[in-house]
């Protein structure tokens, strides 16, 4: 979960390093550090905080080098301090090491050390990781790729990892398991990141690291090996990526930029896909798996937070369209109840990042048991596209912001689009529905922009609830996930609590909440379940509750009972959540931003959760 960066080439590595983890900071951002090796002096700078603080602590210190490493963290062992951040020294303070994962076994390792003279600084698992090498290293007399490789095989747990030393002055050594790490290839120069964001500026030329393999990259060469010591030639790929995906390109905060994006970005994760004219609905990832889709006895869904959240919205898909049972698991919880997976299930994994660990076990225990796994995902080259058996890209773009917007709608958007494939391939699906569901799709972006165009009346109706102590966010059908999501977003970056249910729900418990200083969000737009949420939203107005609705534009009836509405455009009810979750969106930044929060940044939280 935390952000690694490294350099080593002809160019002073130093800004190459700062500016890279700004751009990492997105994935941690408690406390920063930096090691650079400058005439056989091998120094670590380190603070608590962003990596503004480490810029200011370090403005008038000596940071020439033309090799180093960085890290912005999220912590897991240890409370966020100067001294738990990272690089961490090895004994010795010959090798230093930028660590992102988690070692499970460090306290036994940690034991064996002390036994044998260490002494440690900090409280982390990573900093027992860097002696343990350098621990074997002694004790084998062997070379420091050796020692990792060594090393790594009585590691247990996850890692990517970065070393520098000062034997080896012009050359890193980095592995990885189960955390990702990236290659940037450049002319006599090499990159290291977490994810392609501090590389792109320089190089669109990469190699994606897999698992239990170890590069050594020094000005001139690159080489790959298996912790098994087998040689690997390096593969290298060509990024897509713009550097202005990865700017705030004149928002205030990446957030709002990503929200604003929606149009563009559902567009894209359709772009080349969908074509109503024709009928034509394809995706190239499903081809060679569909004829087993088609006679699935049912499909499980499996994600975390806002990915779960899409999951919830595709069962509705699944079900309604395809005539398939489906069930929409916690990744963290499914591995850990032994469930029942039965030979010819399918799975489908959805993740922004690629890399979430929960999700990543899931999908290996699913594999164990014979299921076909299709992975959802957003980033190209990251772990979880090369662990299934197929799927899809949502092609959203660089997703900086913490709280999730236009990675959910792309989503949503490739879970619809795998469901109506599949429903036509069943002939579960009349050939007019079908039809009609394209249309509608190609339609989505353009009603996403008449919302938006609406903002300003979403942070009028914010800057009157931003003092507020608790939200309800109710929807029934396909508006329920989006009652969920609604609700998440508020508390990931508002810090307000706030609980997301089915509308008719409430009734059986949540009422008891609801006075005069309770702000209840409905979904209530006109699909089959209006009349019943008219009904919900009565119970609410007769207890005093303040009502925030979300409604189908010129509906009568609920704006002469809502406090406040929020008009979007009619769609398709099945393609409602793409419309629907965009006021929710707005109304969770707005009132972050005039509760002075950080809603890039929201306390405790990171980007790619991956550790478990």
């Amino acid at each position: 979960m935390c952000g690694i960066v490294a350099y080593t080439g002809y160019r002073q590595a130093y800004p190459i390093l700062i500016k890279g983890l700004k751009r990492l900071e997105y994935r941690g951002y408690d406390s920063t550090g930096i090691a650079l090796l400058n005439e056989q002096s091998l120094n670590v700078y380190k603070k608590k905080g962003k990596v503004s603080d480490l810029e200011d602590f370090l403005a008038d210190i000596n940071v020439n080098g033309t090799i180093g490493i960085g890290h912005t963290r999220w912590a897991t062992h240890g409370e966020p301090n100067d001294v738990n951040a990272h690089p961490h020294y090895s004994f010795s303070k010959n090798l230093a090491m930028i660590h992102n994962g988690i070692i499970e076994n460090y306290s036994s390792l940690k034991q064996e050390l002390i036994n044998h003279g260490h002494e440690f600084q900090s409280q982390t698992d990573s900093e027992v990781f860097i002696h343990f090498i350098e621990h074997v290293q002694e004790k084998v007399n062997c070379s420091l790729e050796e020692a990792i490789r060594l090393a790594l095989k009585e590691i247990v747990g996850a890692y990517a990892i970065v070393i520098m030393s000062k034997d080896h002055p012009n050359t890193l050594f980095a592995a990885r398991k189960g955390s990702p790490l990236v290659i940037g290839v450049g002319e006599k120069e090499y990159f290291l990141a977490s994810d392609a964001t501090p590389i792109v500026e320089y190089t669109n030329d990469v190699v994606y690291l897999d698992d239990y393999e170890i590069a050594v990259l020094s000005r001139d060469s690159l080489t790959i090996k298996t912790i098994e010591d087998e040689s690997i030639a390096p593969y290298i790929h060509t990024l897509e990526m713009e550097l202005e995906s990865i700017e705030k390109g004149g928002y205030e905060h990446f957030m709002l930029k990503e929200i604003f994006e929606q149009p563009r970005s559902v567009h894209d994760s359709m772009r080349g896909r969908v074509n109503s004219a024709t009928g034509h609905l394809l995706l190239g990832g499903l081809r060679e798996y569909l004829n087993k889709m088609i006679h699935a006895r049912r499909i499980i869904i499996i994600g975390c937070g806002t990915s779960w959240h899409a999951g919830l919205v595709a069962e509705y898909i699944f079900e309604e369209f395809a005539r398939v049972p489906v069930e929409v698991e916690y990744a963290s919880e499914f591995r850990y109840r032994n469930p029942i997976i039965n030979e010819g299930d399918v799975v489908i994994a959805i993740s922004q990042s690629g890399e979430t660990a929960d999700t990543l076990a899931a999908i290996e225990l699913a594999k164990s048991k014979g299921a076909i796994i299709f992975g959802v995902c957003n980033v190209v080259g990251s772990s979880i596209p090369r662990a299934t058996h197929a799927g899809a890209y949502t092609h959203a773009g660089p997703e900086i912001g913490v709280a999730s917007t236009k990675a959910f709608t792309a989503q949503v958007v490739v879970l619809t689009m795998m469901g109506i494939i599949l429903a036509k391939a069943k002939g579960t699906i009349s050939e007019t529905d079908y039809r009609k569901l394209l249309v509608e799709l190609e339609t989505i972006p353009e009603k996403i922009e008449k919302i938006l165009s609406n903002h300003k009346q979403i942070e009028y109706i914010s800057d009157l609830f931003k003092e507020a102590r608790n939200f309800l966010f109710l929807g029934r059908g396909y508006n329920f996930p989006v009652a969920l999501e609604g609700a998440l977003k508020l508390k990931e970056i508002s810090y307000i609590h706030a609980e997301g249910y089915p509308a008719a729900e409430m009734k059986h418990g949540p009422i008891a909440l609801i006075d005069e200083e309770m702000p209840v969000v409905f979904i209530a737009t006109k699909d089959s379940s209006y009349e019943k949420i008219v009904s919900n939203i009565q119970e609410v107005r007769a207890r005093k509750g303040r009502v925030i609705a979300v409604v189908t534009e010129n509906d009568k009836l609920i704006s002469q009972m809502a406090e406040f509405i929020i008009e979007i455009p009619h769609t398709h009810e099945a393609l409602m959540p793409l419309l629907s979750v965009i006021p929710l969106q707005l109304l969770s930044y707005y009132i972050a931003v005039m509760r002075g929060c950080n809603v890039d940044q929201p306390r405790n939280l990171a980007k790619s959760v991956t550790v478990e």
